[in-house]
């Protein structure tokens, strides 16, 4: 009896908050932009490893499973706080020093409409980055794949006003590059706001050159210089509105003007 009250409690709850996604939460009750974190920190890898149940296939929530170069992982810290954990290809940042650098930049970073980055991990080869969770999935979720009825314009202007203010905040604070912006980077929190990833704000590089790892959404000059540049974040940006305006994917490809 207990077991099935729970699940219909729990059923009841899912049913309402996919309401307040696909309509808007109250904007009044939301407060100031500062949010009330602790600072950016070093984990080790034991830690990480522990709050994830070893890296887990069931703990994994990025769009492309265990076989993705870089996976994302949830967790639970001893503290109790839920985190996501982002675990690079061995590859991805050879060089450590260059790793810490980015990842405590961008850790300094502090705004509501970001999920925030809350530490990293470098260990041997090992390269993570530990952020806020964000238990409501993802735009493209809401947007592309919905199940009862299609996004409500609230919400949909709401996304994009809380992009727009994040980005800006971003650029305020000297990080104007955002790489691979699109749908699955906007992520909803659990009073189902939406959030822009933190983790799209790492230069994610090898040689200082930034790389984009979803071609669908790159900007034509990148194909040519290799570089994200400010003006490729507004053109994905813009790829995005078209995205919220049709409630389809539309890759660059096929956008004409």
């Amino acid at each position: 009896m207990g077991c099935h009250c729970s699940k219909l409690t729990a059923c009841c709850w899912d049913t309402q908050f996919k309401g307040s996604i696909l309509e808007a939460p109250d904007v009044e009750n939301e407060g100031g932009n500062q949010v009330d974190l602790p600072v950016f920190r070093e984990y080790t890898l034991d830690q990480l490893r522990f709050a994830t149940s070893g890296f887990a296939v069931e703990n994994i929530v990025s769009e492309h499973g265990e076989k993705a170069p870089n996976i994302v992982y949830k967790g639970k810290l001893e503290n109790q706080r839920r985190i996501a954990v982002k675990r690079f290809n061995r590859m991805a940042w050879p060089d450590a020093r260059q790793f810490l650098e980015e990842a405590r930049s961008v850790g300094q970073l502090r705004n509501r409409r970001l999920a925030n980055l809350l530490g990293c991990c470098c260990e041997g080869d090992e390269r993570l980055l530990v952020a806020e969770y964000m238990p409501n999935d993802t735009l493209a979720k809401h947007l592309f794949h919905w199940e009862t009825q299609p996004m409500k314009w609230a919400m949909r202007l709401r996304v994009v006003l809380h992009l727009a203010e994040a980005l800006e905040y971003c650029t305020i604070k000297g990080r104007a590059l955002y790489h691979d912006l699109n749908a699955y980077r906007v992520l909803f929190d659990d009073d189902g706001n939406p959030r822009l990833s933190c983790f799209g704000l790492m230069k994610n590089s090898r040689d200082g050159k930034s790389y984009s790892t979803n071609l669908a959404f790159t900007p034509p000059e990148y194909l040519r210089t290799g570089r994200v540049t400010p003006e490729s974040v507004i053109y994905s940006f813009g790829t995005l509105l078209l995205d919220l305006l049709s409630g389809k994917h539309i890759p660059p490809s096929h956008v004409s003007f």
